[in-house]
């Protein structure tokens, strides 16, 4: 019959260490929240299965064996990384008291990551973010192999929605009519969708998912629009070639504050129904996630929609 190692508890651990440290045994059990009784067991445990004194006791003082003093302070490192792995193990059950990786398309990153930063900061002071910026279609093969937690999409991010994800509706936006400086149709409130056709209209490229929505606009507006020669990468990209002239193209309404203050650019808005686009959390459905990131989301939703015109989704 092979000899087993004796394992000490965590209990019987925390009952030495605290001993050890506050040198009496009715301070020890109160720092503990056990009683002196629970305390003093599971102590005579700890000693009884290593085989050695480690404190000695008298009816007025407390203080460690040679034993006990050598093997401190591998008992306070134990209690120490087993704290440590349940403060680990509250933070891993609570998302938003962790480390989020959080996936932003190109056409919202620019314009409501400072605001977003900033505010979650305050309002969730536990979590911490690591952003990645990237279009819609890498986003959610990164979200679906694990190597992000959520993103922040424009819904629905695929048609039809992908059988493994979930999405939590944030906020709507009206897409905004940029223009030369100059045109006459800037400054107008009330253009109809079909002014889309009386200049070319400058797209990004493939894989963004604005360009996508800019054409459907055309669609449904019956018109097809003329498409410039020239495609942009970026959104800021976009705007400095209408700003040179290159056609008009389309804007979501969070960008205008930041587009229009670096540009002369010429702004138009639709008329109602105006065209624009809903934003949300998208987040794997297998995650068990879906509390936490709704507060996550109305949390989004109540910091952008303080600093932009966007309207919540109820």
């Amino acid at each position: 019959m092979s000899d087993k190692t004796y394992q000490p508890t965590i209990a019987g651990l925390r009952a030495f260490v605290a001993v050890a440290e506050k040198q009496h045994f009715s301070s020890a059990a109160t720092t503990l929240g056990v009683s002196q009784s629970t305390l003093s067991q599971a102590l005579a445990a700890l000693e009884s299965g290593l085989g050695t004194q480690l404190l000695e006791r008298s009816t007025r003082r407390v203080f460690l064996t040679p034993e006990g003093q050598q093997l401190l302070p591998h008992a306070q490192a134990v209690v120490e990384a087993a704290d440590a792995f349940t403060a680990a193990a509250a933070g891993a059950s609570d998302p938003l008291r962790a480390s989020m990786r959080l996936g932003l398309i190109p056409t919202v990153a620019p314009y409501v990551l400072p605001t977003l930063l900033a505010g979650l900061a305050v309002e969730l002071p536990a979590l911490t973010l690591r952003v990645v910026e990237d279009q819609t279609e890498r986003l959610l093969r990164l979200l679906r192999d694990g190597a992000l937690d959520a993103a922040l999409i424009a819904l629905p991010a695929s048609n039809p929605p992908a059988a493994w994800a979930s999405e939590i509706p944030i906020y709507d936006e009206d897409f905004v009519l940029a223009l030369p400086p100059g045109h006459p149709l800037s400054g107008k409130r009330r253009v109809p969708p079909a002014a889309l056709a009386s200049l070319p209209l400058l797209l990004l490229d493939e894989g963004h998912c604005l360009r996508d929505q800019a054409l459907d606009v055309c669609h449904k507006a019956g018109v097809r629009a003329e498409l410039a020669n020239t495609r942009a990468a970026s959104l800021a990209t976009a705007v400095q070639c209408v700003t040179g002239g290159l056609g008009m193209t389309l804007i979501p309404q969070s960008a205008v504050p930041v587009e229009a203050a670096r540009s002369r650019l010429g702004l138009a808005e639709f008329a109602t129904p105006r065209p624009g686009r809903r934003i949300g959390l998208a987040f794997r459905s297998s995650s068990g996630r879906d509390e936490p990131y709704r507060q996550l989301a109305a949390t989004i939703g109540k910091l952008i929609n303080a600093e932009h015109r966007v309207r919540l989704v109820k």
